[in-house]
């Protein structure tokens, strides 16, 4: 029985350090998209017109 108290503490320890790391990757900005923006605009006509027919 103590063997699953111990999967569980060592589990929850694992969560949270992830958790903290995604948080802190996200607070830097990792997940920020530069390019996509530039790119939509050169084939946002294209996005237009196959909307309109």
């Amino acid at each position: 029985m103590s063997i699953i108290y111990f999967l569980i503490t060592i589990s929850i320890i694992i969560a949270i350090v992830f958790l903290i790391t995604f948080i802190l990757a996200v607070r830097s900005g990792q997940f920020d998209d530069d390019y996509t923006p530039s790119v939509r605009m050169l084939f946002d006509d294209e996005l237009k017109k196959t909307k309109t027919k």
